[in-house]
């Protein structure tokens, strides 16, 4: 940010000096005019004008340069700059805001009896991964599960009594968050085994609850350290 007030600056500065010295040229020029009106004889002076001024056409094709590198400095770095925030954004980098869908899933606070499987009343991983897998195909833009961003690294498995999502421990309820239409990501939904949830839910008690918003905020994802990969030289 301090770099562009300093390109501002000298891009203003150097603008306002090339004025200057036209002005200056402009008022030598019609010096020079009304001196060869008046004192044809003053040939020396009429040298020095004529010096003075491609002088100043000198310095004003040199500020000229000058002005056009710093806009194409200016331009390299505009577009660096976002080619670097469509990166970020693609790999769930920064935060987005944007209309969503909000699924709510909860275990059940029914018990299993007599011959009932328990794990029947219990949110499982892999549901979370299909409805991942289903609003991703529903074009989702950027999803979050509890506030945890799901990048391409992001993992999503059982772990006793609790759910590892981006090497956090995640219990129920579930808040999954999903930005993109509402219509295709509840379509999508539908399709990808919403309804098997349902009959879960109307079965054995587990909380499957879906709202739409106008706006909510996803958070950017953590960034993954690298150890043993790089990445490939050009040319090799």
């Amino acid at each position: 940010m301090q770099l562009e007030k300093r390109e501002r600056s000298l891009l203003g500065a150097a603008s306002i000096l090339i004025g200057f010295l036209f002005i200056i040229l402009l008022k030598t020029q019609g010096v020079t005019g009304s001196q060869v009106a008046l004192q044809e004889t003053a040939v020396p002076s009429l040298i020095q004008t004529e010096q003075e001024n491609q002088q100043l056409y000198l310095e004003i094709d040199k500020l000229q340069l000058e002005l056009d590198k710093y806009a194409q400095g200016q331009s390299a770095s505009t577009l660096a700059k976002q080619q670097l925030q469509e990166a970020q954004m693609n790999a769930g980098m920064i935060a987005v805001t944007g209309p969503c869908v909000r699924i709510t899933l909860d275990d059940s606070k029914r018990t299993a009896q007599d011959q009932e499987d328990p794990g029947l009343f219990y949110i499982h991983e892999q549901y979370i991964r299909e409805i991942f897998n289903a609003l991703w195909n529903g074009g989702a833009e950027a999803i979050a599960v509890n506030g945890q961003r799901v990048t391409t690294n992001t993992e999503v498995f059982c772990s006793g009594s609790f759910i590892q999502i981006n090497g956090t421990r995640q219990m129920p309820p579930y808040v999954i968050e999903a930005i993109g239409d509402a219509n295709t990501l509840s379509a999508a939904l539908n399709f990808y085994g919403w309804f098997k949830l349902g009959d879960l839910q109307q079965q054995y008690g587990i909380t499957r609850k879906l709202d739409v918003l106008d706006k909510v905020v996803i958070p950017a994802g953590k960034l993954r350290e690298y150890h043993y990969a790089e990445p490939v030289k050009e040319g090799t």
